[in-house]
């Protein structure tokens, strides 16, 4: 509770909350109810003002655009939500390999993810679309994977050094296996830097979304997407600016909020961060005539 109330003194911290709840609320929301059906076509109000009961407006094929960026809502938290879960085993479990087992493992481990680390996130899901074909599941999977060895980096090192903690040694000399070890000792202590790097990857999962999308590599076109409603509109950029301008701010202020988050969660976590250093006040004495 004490670094859950010291996130919320942070104005990061209390932006980067309210832009999560908002985006879950609207997700939920968006399951029962939306101003309009957002796969409704009406050619009769294509690019509609905004007004009642299109709020923000239409596109060229009359679909509320307010709907769609509500429906969209749920494809962005899938995806976050699943990229995480994927960069979290796959970082755990690496992180673990890398520091509990055999010297040769260890060090081929480390080798691993140093090869893998040189491929930014959008090249690896790139490359797995262009294989197996734009859908959520890939994206998922592809960024998931792409930013699981980023955790596991970070992870590796925080996981050596608590290896080496008393407790983690009278663990061991009171007949704790490895495994215990691992879930009663040494992830309750590198949470704090897991969970970080998890909002950081939830953020470059939700761009890796509608990057991926927009060019045609992430969800379908059926399925509501900020990235392909970005995607359909920029065309008409230069007479309906508008439009595009909601798409673009619904992506910027989630990213935004999920970085700023993850900033706010390391400063909570480790209150020093935070600790200005004092000046130090040097005495001159004077001069003795």
């Amino acid at each position: 509770m004490t670094t859950l109330r010291r996130l919320w003194n942070l104005g990061t911290g209390r932006f980067g909350i309210l832009i999560v709840v908002l985006l879950l609320l609207t997700a939920v929301v968006s399951l029962v109810w939306t101003p309009v059906d957002p796969g409704a076509v009406d050619a009769r109000a294509r690019w509609s003002e905004p007004s009642w009961p299109h709020v923000l407006g239409t596109d060229n094929s009359g679909r509320d655009i307010a709907s769609l960026l509500m429906a969209g809502a749920r494809t962005t938290v899938v995806v976050a939500v699943g990229a995480g879960i994927v960069a979290s085993v796959l970082g755990i479990a690496l992180a673990a390999l890398g520091s509990l087992t055999a010297r040769w493992i260890r060090e081929s481990v480390a080798v691993l993810v140093d090869i893998l680390i040189a491929f930014p996130v959008l090249i690896i899901a790139m490359m797995i679309s262009a294989v197996w074909g734009g859908s959520l599941a890939v994206v998922i999977c592809s960024v998931g994977i792409g930013f699981g060895v980023n955790v596991a980096r970070v992870t590796r090192p925080e996981l050596r050094r608590v290896l080496h903690s008393d407790f983690v040694l009278a663990g061991r000399a009171s007949g704790l296996s490895t495994w215990q070890n691992l879930t009663r000792h040494l992830l309750p202590n590198v949470a704090p830097v897991f969970i970080v790097q998890l909002s950081w990857g939830m953020a470059v999962a939700v761009l890796a979304e509608a990057g991926l999308s927009y060019l045609g590599f992430g969800a379908p076109v059926t399925q509501p997407s900020w990235g392909v409603l970005l995607s359909d509109l920029q065309a008409y950029i230069a007479v309906h600016p508008l439009t595009v301008v909601w798409p673009g701010l619904a992506i910027t202020l989630t990213v935004l909020g999920l970085n700023l988050l993850g900033d706010a969660l390391r400063e909570a976590a480790d209150p020093t961060l935070g600790e200005r250093t004092p000046a130090v006040r040097t005495h001159v004495p004077g001069v003795v005539a």
